[in-house]
């Protein structure tokens, strides 16, 4: 279990993010277009997860909209935007919004995606949804950078994480 905070109130989450150096647990997340996708689905690319419990927030909708922007001039990387909100709340968002570098992925069904990565909220008003969180894996799905932003509504480290991407 992790604490982190809410405007500075302490809330837990499930477990602990997966360790540096080990695999990525698989998942089975809808898309936009209410397809599911593994993490097989991306092998032999970089993968950034954007973890963040609602896109109807203003850190959310920013998070995705800077990955949107930096995932445009990453080769060989894929963006995944991972909440527990809705498909059609992703895809209306990132319409609206012009994104097209990044892929939403929901764990709206079982949340099984947040409990393997150990970063489901488990107490506190935002119980069930997912901490923020940024873990980078490489062409082999082994996980390279971890953060789990520790003020829910403080954006991630962006640079680390893109900078772990040329170490991946």
């Amino acid at each position: 279990m992790a604490t982190i905070t809410l405007k500075g109130n302490p809330i837990n989450t499930s477990s602990n993010l997966p360790e540096v150096g080990t695999k990525a647990p698989d998942f089975l997340l809808t898309t936009t277009d209410l397809a599911v996708h593994s993490l097989t689905n991306y092998k032999g690319s970089k993968v950034v997860l954007n973890i963040f419990p609602s896109i109807d927030t203003g850190t959310c909708a920013q998070s995705v909209r800077t990955f949107n922007k930096e995932a445009s001039e990453l080769e060989n990387t894929k963006v995944l935007c991972v909440s527990r909100d809705l498909p059609f709340a992703q895809g209306r968002f990132c319409g609206a919004e012009g994104l097209d570098n990044v892929v939403n992925l929901s764990d709206f069904k079982d949340g099984s995606f947040g409990k393997a990565y150990g970063l489901n909220i488990v107490d506190g008003p935002l119980e069930g949804l997912h901490s923020r969180c940024v873990v980078v894996l490489d062409e082999n799905g082994t996980v390279k950078y971890t953060e789990q932003v520790g003020e829910i509504v403080d954006e991630p480290n962006y640079k680390a994480a893109l900078e772990a991407l040329q170490d991946a």
